[in-house]
């Protein structure tokens, strides 16, 4: 069995488009693109080490494999690079070498070294996948796919880093088709700059109670 793990760069409001930069996506107009890069800390940089320091694939919608595809094969990978050129090319090298699980209309044009085409039944090929052998599925960025994953309750887990600001509008990692789930805190902390980052594992369904209080049967 394989875990999908969702890892996202979000603002308080919910919205992950564009965190790396102007011109990433400028989708309806957003005009906040690169909006974490303010906020870049050695704790970040740690925490991403980690998890790019883990066996796994990518799985990517078409828009993001695009972003991905133009930029990580470019990268130098020089191994006595250090602190923020080190992080990059040790992205790089993995990213590279790592399988790419890409949703698109257009399989036949993925040109990026060991992309895959999820097929026309997206639902069912990440099935197949969960199923399946072979180290977790990430994915990066890709608003309308986690919001797909999310609505067919295949998150396994969320590796969120919350900023704190507010963007207003823009691709947003929740939808309001999300299937109803409960996931509990496996690791959390707070960056110098004031990001958390949490990881979130699922735990079964959502439970309710009430906090109304017991009417009091009054003695006659």
């Amino acid at each position: 069995m394989r875990h999908i793990i969702v890892g996202a760069f979000i603002s308080l409001d919910g919205v992950m488009q564009a965190p790396g930069g102007p011109e990433e996506d400028l989708t309806g107009g957003f005009r906040f693109g690169g909006w974490t890069v303010p906020y870049w800390d050695d704790a970040i940089a740690e925490a991403m080490g980690e998890t790019f320091a883990q066996p796994f694939d990518l799985l990517l919608g078409r828009r993001t494999y695009d972003i991905f595809a133009a930029y990580w094969p470019h990268i130098a990978t020089e191994p006595d690079a250090e602190g923020f050129e080190r992080l990059t090319a040790d992205i790089a090298r993995t990213f590279n070498q790592a399988t790419k699980y890409v949703a698109t209309h257009h399989g036949e044009t993925l040109g990026w070294q060991n992309s895959q085409w999820l097929g026309r039944d997206i639902v069912a090929r990440l099935h197949e996948l969960k199923n399946g052998q072979g180290p977790a599925l990430l994915v990066q960025g890709s608003s309308e796919l986690v919001q797909l994953l999310l609505a067919h309750d295949l998150v396994d887990e969320l590796r969120l880093l919350t900023y704190p600001l507010m963007l207003g509008g823009g691709k947003r990692l929740f939808g309001d088709d999300a299937a109803p789930a409960a996931f509990r805190l496996a690791r959390s902390i707070v960056s110098p700059t004031g990001v958390i980052l949490a990881h979130y594992r699922r735990d079964g369904d959502v439970a309710t109670g009430s906090f109304a209080l017991e009417t009091a049967e009054v003695e006659q």
